[in-house]
């Protein structure tokens, strides 16, 4: 009897899935579907829009504090900033903008460039000309078109990696106000300028080696609306006041809630007093733990980006130096500090997998052609994303982290003649100056 019942339960319970299991589909398939039609919506907004590369050639003598460029990025971050509305991201597809800072070794020839939205293009020439009216701007053809598309391949090689912070984007890093001290007035020949290693390596390469340097910067605003950004603000303050151990504000209790605490715990509200300190948390603080609440305070006061950064070595087999990842490396290791935060590899996107070794301590022949797959996809994907300046894992979001102006412009300036010296360095060598008030105009 007992059997009979369950079995007509059973069938009861098979009619219903049967019938409406189509119910179910809406809410498990609901998220992929806003996923990919979001995806698929800004793929065909950005496909519209128009981005041009220019390369920029540095004046002759930069005599300019390193607080010009940061000057310069903060009126770009109000340049390129326009946040969609809901129509317009879910409907449009519109998207924040970004600017992709690169920094190129080409045959041994160094290059900067900016590649950014046709429509922000004056915009960004203005930010840079109100500070270097001597640099030279100049709209060129992309120069990642210069190598095969296809790469890895039988002819030509890469290594690379994305880059991640091993601390929260609050966390800043080493910037150019603690390279040196800062003089309006001070020779720039005296500065200790973190490009200069960088600029020396990239004039070290041989014909047919290219080292592609990439930082793109997206402006945010500290927002609840992810449509602008993210709360990094708020993020910033709650570590600073943990760290510096400053008492967390009670929350307003209602009325009922007062009254169900009086009658549970038989205290009056306000009856408590709390002990007076005769000094405040911050007093208690080490300087180590100073710095990091000062350096995370500051990082979060300035304009901010969301940003990623990444490098790949590309060079004929024939040419092909595995030591030449060690520039990057050394540039980007300068701006990492153990107490504050690091810029580092992100073992995820490096063109590099282990080895499975057995007992005998030799390769496991399966599992290395296994590998040699993975890493030649690796190096497709991380040469594509590249080339077409996508975050390190589009579609998905992620992988990118908290920049603000002053770190954006310790990585990416103008090195002064005295830094970098070689005669490979790109100058404008004669300096632009305005027509005599008194030449003789032709009349028409």
């Amino acid at each position: 009897m007992d059997l009979v019942i369950v079995v007509y339960y059973v069938n009861i319970l098979w009619d219903i899935v049967k019938n409406w299991w189509w119910i179910c589909f809406p809410f498990v398939l609901w998220r992929p579907f806003l996923f990919w039609w979001l995806w698929w919506r800004q793929e065909t907004w950005m496909l519209a829009q128009k981005s041009v590369v220019l390369e920029i050639k540095m004046p002759k003598d930069v005599l300019k504090p390193l607080r010009a460029m940061e000057q310069a990025f903060s009126a770009m971050w109000g340049s390129v900033l326009d946040p969609p509305d809901w129509w317009e991201k879910w409907f449009e597809g519109k998207t924040l903008l970004s600017l992709v800072l690169e920094m190129v070794s080409t045959d041994g020839e160094p290059h900067l460039y900016v590649r950014v939205h046709e429509s922000r293009r004056n915009a960004i020439e203005a930010a840079l000309y109100s500070q270097y009216p001597d640099a030279e701007i100049s709209l060129v053809n992309d120069y990642t078109k210069n190598v095969p598309q296809n790469i890895p391949n039988k002819d030509w090689d890469l290594w690379g990696t994305d880059y991640e912070l091993s601390q929260p984007g609050v966390y800043p890093l080493k910037t150019y106000t603690s390279f040196f001290e800062e003089k309006e007035a001070a020779k720039e020949e005296k500065r200790i300028d973190p490009l200069s290693t960088l600029l020396e390596g990239l004039g070290t390469f041989k014909p047919g080696e290219h080292l592609w340097i990439q930082m793109s910067v997206k402006p945010i605003m500290s927002s609840k609306n992810p449509m602008e950004g993210y709360e990094f603000i708020k993020q910033g303050r709650e570590i600073a006041n943990k760290l510096a151990k400053r008492p967390e504000k009670a929350k307003a209790k209602s009325i009922l809630q007062e009254a169900v605490d009086e009658l549970v715990s038989g205290k009056i509200p306000g009856e408590e007093k709390k002990e007076v300190e005769l000094f405040p948390p911050e007093m208690r603080l080490t300087p180590g733990e100073k710095d990091i609440v000062q350096g995370v305070e500051n990082k979060i006061a300035k304009r901010c980006f969301d940003s990623f950064v990444r490098f790949v070595y590309i060079a004929k087999r024939d040419v092909y130096f595995g030591g030449a990842k060690a520039i990057p490396f050394g540039f980007f290791n300068q701006f990492s500090t153990e107490n504050l935060n690091q810029i580092k590899p992100w073992p995820k996107t490096i063109t590099k997998i282990k080895k499975y070794i057995n007992f005998l301590g030799k390769p496991i022949p399966v599992f290395e052609i296994l590998r040699a797959r993975r890493v030649f996809v690796r190096k497709r994907r991380l040469f594509f994303r590249y080339i077409t300046r996508h975050p390190p894992v589009f579609p998905k979001p992620g992988g990118t982290f908290l920049l603000n102006t002053e770190e954006v412009a310790t990585m990416f300036h103008f090195p002064g003649r005295g830094v970098a010296a070689a005669p490979f360095i790109s100058r404008v060598e004669s300096k632009r100056g305005e027509a005599p008030l008194d030449l003789p105009m032709e009349e028409e």
